[in-house]
């Protein structure tokens, strides 16, 4: 492996810590937690001089408030929004019907569109630049195929860890002593044997004693097979029903029936497989 590769799985590695550790939000540094107390504060002092002012210079105004432009400017729809007036969440109403805008007898109001749709609008054309300018002009932020690419990569180290990965390079050595292979026969007999045959012959799965294999005729393949199965064939996976030492002697008494020649044994299947030289 390269030092490119080396130091980019280490990278990898260490987001994939810190993903696992959660901080407690008071463990956060004190500048962090000063900031974010410091910014809750100037919102809350905010609101309190909105409502002071309102309180303070709304009596001021008398019946000055239902003039025209006062109600038709910010703050005047702010203050009668309190009173029940949702012209500031929904436009003024002219009743003013479009010219030539009459199909079958359907007309069409000249209304305003709602101030929040419109918010709204210009909202998205701000977010539009800034998402622009982080993602594509300065790149600060991962594209989505890259988000994937990382987290796949992220995914495979997590998968690696644990012991349910079947991509993972195992070692093992098949087993010939007398007393793992009858345990071996004993667990196929009694798990294996119903699709396989009592002699592995081959029935609705197929014959173990020939050198055509499905899914590779290595102790390490058979493991495989054995452990996560083969959805798309019928055969069920034995993890969590054998263990690990119970697959690898089932596994070798497997490789043991090599060339037994079993009457009545069904037709060979797959690639025939050819051992490699140690």
């Amino acid at each position: 492996m390269s030092a490119t590769a080396v130091q980019a799985q280490d990278s990898i590695q260490e987001s994939v810590t810190a993903v696992e550790q959660d901080v407690p939000f008071l463990s956060l540094p004190p500048l962090m937690l000063a900031a974010i107390a410091l910014t809750v504060i100037v919102l809350a002092l905010l609101i309190a001089t909105v409502v002071m002012l309102f309180r303070l210079f709304i009596p001021m105004m008398g019946d000055s408030i239902y003039d025209e432009d006062f109600r038709s400017s910010f703050a005047g729809k702010v203050l009668f929004l309190t009173q029940g007036d949702v012209t500031l969440v929904t436009g003024k109403a002219k009743d003013e019907i479009h010219s030539h805008h009459d199909f079958d007898g359907i007309e069409e109001y000249d209304n305003d569109l709602p101030p929040w749709w419109k918010t709204m609008f210009y909202v998205t054309i701000v977010f539009a630049v800034g998402y622009l300018l982080y993602f594509h002009v300065f790149d600060s932020g991962l594209l989505q195929h890259e988000e994937y690419e990382l987290e796949m990569q992220q995914a495979a180290l997590f998968a690696a860890k644990a012991d349910n990965d079947p991509n993972a390079v195992t070692n093992f050595e098949v087993l010939t002593d007398a007393t793992a292979l009858e345990g071996g026969k004993s667990i196929f007999m009694t798990n294996c044997a119903a699709c396989h045959g009592q002699e592995a012959q081959g029935s609705v799965g197929p014959n173990l004693t020939d050198e055509y294999w499905l899914h590779g005729g290595d102790v390490n393949d058979i493991f495989k097979t054995v452990k996560f199965g083969v959805a798309s064939k019928g055969m069920v996976p034995w993890q969590g029903k054998l263990s690990k030492d119970q697959i690898l002697e089932v596994s070798s008494y497997i490789l043991s029936l090599q060339g037994s020649n079993p009457a009545n044994a069904k037709e060979p299947q797959g690639e025939k497989f050819e051992p490699k030289a140690k």
